[in-house]
């Protein structure tokens, strides 16, 4: 099967969630079998780890750069016809139809709730918000990444995901002594891995250092390659304190590895990003984590890690961690027993191979219209879900001996409790006539039913 992976960066993957998945996946679907095409920003050889790189330009600025390279990606996916297309990014959805029209079945990963990260405002805040319904209308399926944001599409658009984790790297025997050309000791620092954007709360994480009594120093790797008001503040408090030590962006593999082997503990403040691969790494690491008490961070790391709200919070348990290396190194057992028992790439690898065979046989997810997932787009723009808990819907069904014909008039509107209990299975048109406020029209598999 011919796979087209289209809206990242490219391989090899020195940049963030999207681009370790092309990576991961990409090269396990290959082992499987499978010509992978990785469309790519960067300069590189034709093949990497078994996978076609194609290299196309992108206009080089923030809010156009992976529309751009999309662009240029799915026409060459037009000529070449894969049978199948991965599309990362729901920000890339205006270019579905084109796909579509194509017959090339394509599933997007959604990401995270892109229009909640600070960097976008205003105009950029409402076409991710609009992006979203036209991955939910148009796309063969939607690729989430943890239940989180599977809950949250049900939730916005009534619209089903398939949950598809990152896996985490099992770092058997990291090079901890590489750590020393940095200066540092292992299990003698304090470890923040992220890019400088608000929505990771670097500076949260910074004023909870600042304000501990911590004796071991805070190593914050990362940058952003557009700067900011907010990076060069965050810059400014960092420098403030002699202990904090900026490594900027490390893309020595190894050396990062060994910086998550070696840390005393690992910080982590990511709040709109689903699964995050930095913390999947530190749990495989086996690092002490202290992570922002989000959904998204609890689904992950469970009951193997601290979570902190505020600055205060974090300064505690720092000092524990400190005073109780024991404890830590307890807590970095589980954090790598869970990454090892939960998230494994190559059963990451197996689904998407196994949806990308559903796709190319034509049976996609069911999904609400367009006009449907618009007027969603438009209402409420709280996170439901997200923030809240989720109702379970609860099957319908009648006992067996029951026998329903269908069309099935029923009249509205109605009242009175109905007690049911065994299967239906249910199939025709259903018409509700009366008094019903209003009818949706929505897609189930690949017939229209009202």
């Amino acid at each position: 099967m011919r796979i087209a992976m289209l809206g990242t960066r490219g391989v090899p993957a020195n940049y963030g969630g999207f681009e370790t998945a092309v990576e991961e996946v990409g090269r396990r679907l290959v082992e499987l079998g499978h010509d992978v095409t990785v469309y790519c920003r960067g300069k590189g050889p034709d093949e990497f780890l078994g996978m076609r790189r194609i290299e196309l330009p992108a206009l080089r600025r923030r809010s156009l750069e992976t529309l751009s390279h999309t662009t240029v990606s799915v026409a060459h996916a037009l000529r070449h016809r894969p049978d199948v297309a991965l599309l990362f990014n729901a920000a890339n959805a205006p270019l579905l139809p084109l796909l579509r029209l194509r017959r090339i079945p394509v599933a997007v990963h959604v990401d995270g709730l892109e229009w909640r990260r600070g960097k976008w405002a205003g105009a950029g805040r409402r076409y991710y918000m609009m992006a979203e319904a036209l991955a939910v209308a148009w796309a063969d399926d939607l690729i989430a990444d943890c239940t989180a944001i599977a809950d949250y599409y049900r939730w916005k658009f009534h619209a089903d995901s398939t949950v598809l984790t990152y896996g985490a790297p099992l770092l058997e025997s990291a090079a901890t002594a590489r750590v020393a050309e940095l200066g540092l000791r292992a299990k003698e620092f304090h470890l923040v891995v992220a890019r400088m954007e608000p929505e990771n709360n670097i500076d949260l994480i910074a004023r909870g250092y600042l304000a501990s009594g911590a004796r071991h120093p805070l190593v914050v790797v990362g940058g952003n390659p557009y700067p900011t008001r907010y990076t060069r503040d965050l810059t400014q408090l960092l420098a403030a304190d002699p202990r904090v030590i900026s490594l900027g962006s490390v893309y020595d593999q190894e050396l990062l590895n060994a910086l998550y082997a070696a840390s005393l503990t690992y910080l982590h403040g990511h709040s709109v990003g689903g699964t995050n691969p930095s913390l999947l790494r530190a749990m495989g690491a086996g690092a002490t984590v202290i992570a922002t008490g989000n959904r998204f961070n609890r689904e992950v790391l469970g009951d193997a890690g601290f979570y902190f709200t505020e600055p205060d919070e974090l300064a505690r348990h720092l000092e524990s961690t400190e005073q109780n290396p024991l404890i830590g190194e307890r807590y970095g057992l589980l954090a790598r027993n869970r990454a090892a028992a939960k998230f494994d790439w190559d059963e990451v690898a197996i689904g998407y191979e196994k949806l990308c065979l559903r796709l190319a046989g034509r049976d996609p997810h069911w999904r609400p219209t367009l006009t449907s997932s618009l007027r969603r787009f438009t209402e409420s723009g709280d996170l439901g879900p997200i923030t809240a808990p989720v109702p379970v819907p609860v099957p319908v069904s009648v006992p067996a001996a029951v026998q329903l014909q269908l069309p099935l008039q029923l009249p509205l509107p109605l009242s009175g409790p109905i007690p049911l209990s065994g299967p239906i299975p249910l199939s025709g048109p259903l018409s509700l006539p009366g008094s019903a406020p209003r009818r949706q029209a929505l897609r189930l598999g690949n017939r229209r039913h009202a």
